[in-house]
């Protein structure tokens, strides 16, 4: 038996003393962050702000098996923020699609929930009623027609069955009865609400195709309610891409048992906690670039030194050494050397240990 077809489907319950400390220190978390984050001058608030965003969209679709490009997301992002980025590229329909549907949910997370948003964000996600070369219902709940909805993850021969969703002649009830709880205010814990509208949703599956990432809009979008508008700096989608197998796991679990749903509920909040402990190295990253171009705002640096010394602060992979500074630059060795040697005299860059000709260099901290 489903957890749909339990008489008291969907009135959830969980145990909330296994909840309680994961809760607070996910609080604590956040706090800090968002106190890092305030600390932050306009220009980082606002990179760090396109970074997540970019992420959301991007990994909310990677989870689904579908690239998209990752310049192409960043770019479309940041020209609906109105933000000026450097090597800005065109984006595709599917990838404008994608970041409309998050910047949406998160940027609108004020304005209700209807059933005519929930099918305006379905058919923005498939502009060509297709899903890949299957046509489907768009703008419109499942019909059924080719078989019941069943829940799969894996690619083409290596599907692997998750759960079966609720009927369809059952999608108009269910589905008022969810934009009714989600709309309704509550004292219950914003994280938890965010928790059980992800796994309520994607449980009734009411679309053809897309229930995934519309799933991870609408938990953005009461956790962006939670965040009064703000900067985002967190990427939830991103932290479930990297759990994906436990992701698939856990929702099979609930699926098939109670409507108690303590599990769903540890595992959600845990991977909240990792996705901010990402966000955390991210903030703080950040944190480090504004503080060292805050040093040298003055200090007279070449346009070879600008871009060197950015992909350092970013964390060059690898050691940096003359000959990498020169191919990256694309500037003679001697040049390079000497772009090193002043950065050298100045204090910004220190030789590691060793030398010769594979001697590297990295950034002074402090």
């Amino acid at each position: 038996m489903y957890i749909h077809e339990q008489p008291d489907w969907p009135h959830f319950s969980w145990q909330k003393d296994r909840l309680g400390g994961s809760l607070g220190l996910l609080r604590q978390r956040y706090g800090r962050l968002q106190g890092k984050l305030d600390a932050l001058g306009f220009p980082s608030q606002s990179e760090t702000n396109l970074a997540s965003l970019t992420q959301d969209a991007y990994r909310s679709a990677e989870i689904e098996g579908e690239r998209l490009e990752l310049e192409q997301v960043r770019s479309s992002v940041a020209r609906r923020l109105g933000l000026e980025i450097p090597d800005e590229v065109p984006s595709s329909r599917e990838v404008d699609a994608m970041v409309d549907l998050t910047l949406d949910a998160i940027r609108r997370c004020r304005e209700p929930l209807t059933e005519e948003r929930l099918l305006t964000w379905h058919a923005t996600l498939f502009p060509t009623g297709r899903s890949g070369m299957y046509r489907i219902r768009t703008g419109a709940w499942r019909d059924d027609s080719s078989g019941p909805m069943q829940v799969v993850s894996g690619g083409l021969g290596r599907e692997r069955v998750h759960f079966q969703a609720p009927d369809a002649a059952r999608l108009p009830a269910e589905m008022s009865r969810f934009i009714q709880w989600f709309e309704t205010e509550s004292d219950q814990d914003p994280l938890l609400q965010a928790a059980i509208a992800h796994l309520w949703f994607v449980t009734v599956h009411p679309f053809d195709d897309g229930n995934g990432r519309i799933a991870r809009a609408l938990t953005d979008l009461k956790l962006s309610r939670m965040d009064g508008g703000t900067v985002r700096f967190y990427s939830l989608s991103a932290g479930i891409l990297a759990e994906r197998k436990d992701y698939y796991r856990i929702l099979e679990l609930t699926q098939g048992g109670s409507t108690e749903i303590t599990l769903w509920l540890e595992w959600f909040l845990g991977c909240m906690d990792r996705s901010l402990g990402r966000a955390e190295e991210s903030v703080t990253a950040a944190m480090r670039r504004h503080a060292f171009w805050h040093r040298h705002a003055h200090t007279n640096l070449n346009d070879r030194q600008r871009k060197l010394l950015a992909l350092l602060l970013d964390g060059f992979d690898g050691k940096l050494t003359t000959g990498k500074w020169a191919k990256i630059a694309r500037c003679s060795s001697d040049t390079a050397l000497r772009d090193i040697q002043a950065l050298l005299e100045r204090g910004i860059l220190e030789r590691d240990e060793g030398g010769g000709r594979s001697t590297g260099y990295r950034l002074v901290e402090g």
